[in-house]
């Protein structure tokens, strides 16, 4: 009896179910993982499904606990990508709240990404760290725009109409309900004198008890944080404070501070850059290269584990289990996996290098994962919650999320209107010639940064507005629980184990196939993906 029969016959007798179901599957009925990856051909995540088993479970069972790293735990196997439309401290935040971890893009100053970093780590529910602010030449118009954009209205108003200018008043909805809209600010705002404010310093930093107690204290909506120079630092709304949201799967530090990686590259001067994101708090960094096996990322590894030994390193891209070897000899925590699978990523049709997305993640957490211990992240080629399940199922411990989380509220940049009238953001690989010129640390991945004629290995587009991640990641999480439900296990991390030993089956599918398990056959259709009630 395999130890998935016995651990069904034990359920139901504690359940005193007489028949239960029998988990196993037929001889012929499926591949194993070893017979499908055994036929000699590159596959990716479209080439293959799963096959279900017996279910005697509910779905709130399924436990997505995965690992990041050798040290590093997650509730949620999503990592978001360290690109430029994807990832800074907004989408870092939405992550590490949802279970899993956002990796700070590096095409900008050291500077800027250790003050992403530092905004992640310092973030607290109920505090507004970069409110909307306006200054005291701004109208009525002005704040009606943000109320119908933003759904909210309680702005302060500073000298300079920067977020961390000397404070002046705040306007709300009730200053502004019946004013004509070219009104300035100056003439309806509350003024400074007349605020309740909280002080901070650097040596007495507010709490946030003390922040809502003087909300309660005080029954005001808003309340300023200010500094010794009576400058903004923050605001705390009541509304948000009185919610009490809670983040049961927030990914959490020692110090229950949320956790957040960041990306570098391996040129000498990424030392530097090392330097100050481990000085601002960096859980991770992530070596950041297409293609991981080099000396300059070896001698970055060693450099990174020999310097900051409490700081994780994330090496790659691989796709092989040579590539991978090298780099975990060198002293790498965990390993991106994939080349050239991505969207926006044309390695493969240029440089004609890379492997196909599953065939990748198969062979490479064969070695890294099961041989070595060290956990990888499937990094390329995921359209769909279903691709991330394929993707744990074939070994990886976490999905990296580049496309799918473009468009998202999080995400850099600003909306743009399409000529027929959708939502849209700008999403480019860093390989595109716009995002190697525009911050020019994007070059380093590709070896390319001082190259006369720099060569493309990713494109810019754009994607549809997805909405916030608060809303897309919980989708993607309960998904992936309904997957590993049909497969027939509690958790991915069994899901993978009884791939291993031939208990969970594989079905190769033709192009016919892939169509069939399509929407097909209909005149017109809405692809709604989720509803939250």
């Amino acid at each position: 009896m395999s130890k998935r029969t016995a651990s069904t016959a034990e359920s139901a007798k504690k359940q005193k179910i007489e028949n239960p179901g029998w988990p196993g599957h037929f001889e012929g009925d499926g591949l194993t993982l070893t017979e499908l990856m055994a036929q000699g051909q590159g596959l990716t995540y479209d080439d293959i499904l799963l096959l279900p088993s017996y279910i005697d479970f509910g779905v709130e069972e399924c436990d997505m606990t995965t690992a990041l790293t050798k040290n590093i735990k997650m509730k949620a196997p999503f990592v978001s990508s360290p690109m430029d439309t994807v990832t800074e401290d907004q989408m870092a935040i939405a992550m590490a709240l949802n279970g899993g971890i956002g990796i700070i893009h590096n095409n900008m100053t050291p500077e800027a990404q250790a003050k992403c970093i530092r905004t992640v780590k310092r973030w607290r529910n109920g505090f507004i760290l970069e409110p909307k602010v306006l200054g005291p030449n701004a109208t009525v118009e002005d704040v009606l725009e943000i109320k119908q954009n933003m759904g909210f209205c309680g702005i302060p108003i500073t000298e300079n109409g920067e977020q961390h200018g000397k404070l002046l008043g705040l306007i709300c909805a009730k200053d502004v309900d019946t004013a004509d809209h070219t009104t300035k600010l100056s003439a309806l705002m509350v003024p400074r004198e007349k605020l309740i404010v909280g002080k901070t310093t650097d040596a007495k930093p507010i709490s946030l008890e003390d922040a809502q107690a003087t909300l309660h204290t005080a029954k005001k909506g808003y309340l300023p944080v200010v500094n010794e120079n009576d400058c903004l630092v923050m605001l705390c709304s009541r509304e948000d404070s009185t919610k009490k949201k809670s983040w049961p799967l927030a990914t959490l530090d020692a110090r229950q501070q949320l956790r957040v990686g960041a990306a570098i590259g391996t040129r000498p001067d990424d030392k530097l850059r090392a330097e100050k994101i481990a000085e601002a708090g960096v859980d991770v960094i992530v070596i950041d290269s297409s293609q991981g096996n080099s000396l300059y990322q070896i001698d970055m590894i060693r450099f990174l584990k020999a310097t900051f030994p409490d700081v994780d390193v994330i090496a790659g891209n691989v796709v092989t289990k040579g590539q991978a070897k090298n780099l975990i000899d060198a002293g790498a925590d965990g390993l991106r996996v994939g080349m050239g699978a991505g969207s926006i990523c044309i390695t493969q049709e240029v440089m004609a290098v890379g492997r196909p997305q599953a065939t990748a993640v198969f062979q490479v957490a064969e070695y890294a994962t099961k041989e070595r211990g060290v956990p990888i992240i499937a990094d390329g080629g995921i359209k769909n919650v279903g691709h991330i399940a394929k993707a744990l199922a074939l070994g990886a411990s976490a999905g990296m999320l580049g496309g799918l989380l473009a468009g998202t509220t999080e995400a850099p940049g600003e909306y743009f209107y399409s000529a027929t009238g959708q939502r849209l953001k700008k999403y480019r690989g860093m390989g595109s010639i716009e995002a190697m010129q525009q911050g020019k640390e994007s070059g380093k991945r590709y070896l390319s940064e001082n190259q006369k004629v720099q060569v493309a290995q990713g494109v810019s587009g754009a994607v549809a507005d997805k909405g916030s991640v608060h809303g897309f990641v919980p989708y993607l999480y309960k998904g992936l629980q309904q997957a590993a439900q049909d497969i027939g296990y509690r958790s991915f991390t069994e899901v993978r184990e009884n791939a291993y030993n031939g208990n969970v089956r594989f079905e190769r599918r033709t192009h016919a196939a892939q169509a069939e398990g399509n929407v097909h056959g209909l005149h017109s259709y809405e692809k709604k993906l989720y509803a939250t009630l």
